[in-house]
């Protein structure tokens, strides 16, 4: 840093995506430097998915005992040691840390500095007290926890999904703010592990970026394992120990933990500086190249504001590395999965029932599958949920939703036969190993493509040419 050469490229932030980009491009030979300002490994390791899918794991351990009779054992009732549910989480944070550290970088030519970094003029970044020049520049900073304007919630010591990993006493009673993905899946562990659960959220269902019936779906599922969930239900204020509703109703909380959306990191970068444009929202405007406005400057990962998962940050960086480092081409995918980790989870890729319907209306084709009828489902003792595939017109694959358990495994297939413009007629054809969870989608599928063989249209047209053939080859 100190010799004044130019790098090829300048990477701000050091998460999912600050990581990914920097490795590719020191791998390709580029000189490159990774500003992080706190630690290597970003909010996934630190705050995000390794530590809530540890806790998520203790909780559905925990579950799975008191319900074993669902598999003919004698149910038994945990005792929970919540302080070492959270060794395990930090356990599974230290396992996982090497390969997001500082070491590693370095190892593989990343020039890793731990500073602030911010833009001060084109092609020029200061960080730690000197001025980098670079040639390209990747802005990857990231997203926080945002808390609502709620009268008292600053007095009430509230929780983020920052913040709630610090904990080493359960909490007894706990009140959760938010029914996305984050609170859906909190709420849900929190509640299995033995806290009283009371999930407040302010629309009419939970997990609005879901098919309905996934949303009915899981708030069944919690209302059965103890959580209160209220939906359409606003709070108003904060008071001593107390929740208060819009309806005058309160709700009393030993803590409370807010999981109400994310804001892009921008501020104090520069960006005014180099001509980078952001939105309302502060997030970095970027095109489907993840281009910025400013010349050179990449943008990639949360605080682009598009879908915050890790394996998008991590696709986004592979994009913005080679464009920005070989002025490549690439454009993002348009067809990306995710999953809520709930049990059950749910999965999701391309469009829903409503929006092909939009587009296609009557003659989009959906093919559904219910879980209780999943072999593998009934005897794990968990058959539940369901399978749902979205298909256009002309039967070609563009939606799929797997509201079941292992979901999440399932959806990556889905995902590979949308981006190949597959019709659903593929995915039935393709052998599936029985029994396994991943037979949902194709069951669907089967059923879907059987129903269509059967109807007055198909019959019409095969029993006439089934006589023929009975009368040109006779008996055998």
């Amino acid at each position: 840093m100190k010799g004044g050469h130019r790098y090829d490229l300048v990477v701000l932030g050091g998460g999912t995506a600050g990581l990914v980009s920097s490795m590719i491009a020191a791998g390709a030979g580029a000189r490159v430097a990774l500003i992080e300002r706190r630690r290597t490994g970003g909010d996934c390791l630190w705050t995000g998915c390794v530590p809530s899918k540890s806790l998520i794991a203790a909780a559905a351990l925990a579950h799975r005992m008191r319900h074993a009779a669902s598999v003919g054992l004698e149910p038994v009732e945990p005792r929970v040691d919540f302080a070492r549910v959270m060794e395990h989480v930090s356990r599974a944070i230290a396992t996982i840390a090497p390969h997001d550290s500082p070491e590693r970088l370095r190892g593989a030519g990343v020039e890793l500095i731990e500073a602030e970094g911010r833009f001060v003029a084109p092609g020029r970044v200061e960080a730690a007290g000197s001025t980098l020049r670079w040639r390209t520049a990747i802005i990857a900073t990231g997203s926080h926890p945002v808390l609502p304007p709620l009268d008292g919630l600053d007095q009430a010591q509230a929780l983020t999904t920052e913040t709630v990993w610090d904990l080493c006493v359960l909490p007894r009673r706990l009140v959760v703010l938010g029914g996305g993905p984050i609170g859906c899946e909190l709420a849900q562990a929190f509640a299995r592990l033995g806290s009283q659960v009371t999930l407040v959220e302010m629309a009419d269902r939970l997990l609005l970026k879901e098919e309905p019936e996934a949303s009915a779906l899981i708030a069944d599922r919690l209302r059965g394992e103890g959580v209160d969930v209220l939906t359409g239900t606003r709070a108003s204020a904060v008071r001593d120990g107390e929740l208060l509703l819009g309806g005058g109703d309160t709700v009393p909380f030993d803590r409370i933990l807010v999981s109400v959306g994310r804001a892009p990191r921008t501020a104090g970068l520069g960006l005014d500086r180099v001509g980078v444009d952001v939105d309302e929202r502060g997030a970095v405007v970027v095109d489907d190249r993840l281009r910025t406005s400013g010349r050179g400057i990449f943008a990639a990962g949360d605080v682009t504001g598009q879908l915050a998962f890790t394996h998008v940050a991590g696709h986004h960086a592979r994009v913005a590395a080679s464009n920005a480092l070989f002025h490549t081409r690439s454009t993002l995918s348009g067809t990306i999965p995710w999953v809520t980790f709930t049990d059950p989870e749910v999965a999701r890729v391309g469009l829903s029932e409503a929006q092909a319907r939009e587009r296609w209306g009557d003659r989009a084709q959906i093919a559904r599958f219910d879980y209780a009828r999943s072999d593998r489902a009934i005897t794990s003792g968990e058959a539940y949920g369901f399978a749902k595939l979205v298909a256009d017109s002309r039967g070609r694959l563009v939606g799929a939703t797997i509201a079941a358990p292992g979901g999440g495994e399932a959806i990556a297939e889905l995902t590979a036969w949308i981006s190949q413009k597959a019709k659903l007629a593929v995915v039935s054809r393709t052998v599936h190993a029985y029994p396994t969870l991943a037979e949902g989608p194709a069951r669907a599928a089967d059923e879907h493509i059987a129903a269509r063989y059967a109807s007055p249209r198909m019959r019409a047209i095969a029993r006439p040419l089934l006589a023929v053939l009975r009368a040109v080859e006779g008996p055998r």
